[in-house]
């Protein structure tokens, strides 16, 4: 192999234009779009909690990434960049587990969606929102399969309801100890399960989820 090739296998990728949705809605004539994800629709305990998220055009927030693909630090470090910066906009929405266990949690999950564009300060005329489903917003809105991944303003409203709802769970072990929400935020862990078994369910458990169901 010659040393050319050899230099453009090692070349880095492009970077992903994180503002392409963005941008091309803008060209329809767009101006304020909401990114809008959610966290907390696999666990067996506390609410879903979701996030909407508005971006001013040009802004690049230096290290965003899929919350998923970042560390706590990371991830909490972005959230405080995010809410000191007064040209960014969010809003949160929760729906919590009695609401979750009554109406299921896909429509648990569209009502903190609505919820959280709702407290946008300024109201956007369009969403991005991750995955296939949209919530019935009262603005024209697309799903971004992935979009957590692909559009910043989607990842940003992602990072800020995963830290919402982290800190949610930190402050029900204060109340409910014997769990550890503190550590695995709900998610059904050998430990949870383990203290579930001991303990049977406490009020923020979903009680339509096995194995809760079953306890």
């Amino acid at each position: 192999m010659s040393l050319k090739n050899k230099q453009l296998l090692a070349s880095p990728r492009p970077k992903k234009d994180l503002e392409a949705y963005e941008r091309h809605l803008r060209a329809q004539g767009y101006v304020v779009i909401a990114g809008v994800d959610e966290a907390g629709r696999g666990p067996l305990a506390g609410p879903v909690v979701a996030a909407a998220c508005i971006l001013p055009e040009g802004l690049c927030l230096k290290g965003i990434d899929d919350s998923k693909k970042l560390t706590q630090r990371q991830r909490e470090e972005l959230y405080l960049r995010i809410q000191k910066n007064p040209e960014i906009l969010s809003g949160v929405g929760v729906v919590g587990a009695v609401i979750i266990d009554q109406v299921n949690i896909l429509r648990a999950t569209m009502m903190a969606m609505v919820a959280a564009v709702a407290a946008l300060r300024l109201q956007p005329d369009y969403a991005l929102v991750d995955g296939r489903q949209l919530p019935q917003l009262e603005i024209p809105a697309q799903g971004v399969i992935r979009g957590d991944s692909l559009s910043q303003s989607i990842m940003a409203a992602a990072i800020v309801a995963k830290c919402t709802r982290d800190q949610m769970m930190r402050d029900f072990h204060l109340q409910w100890p014997l769990y550890g929400f503190q550590d695995h935020k709900g998610y059904g862990t050998d430990r949870h399960i383990a203290a579930l078994k001991q303990h049977g369910p406490c009020p923020i458990h979903r009680k339509t989820f096995e194995p809760v169901k079953s306890l």
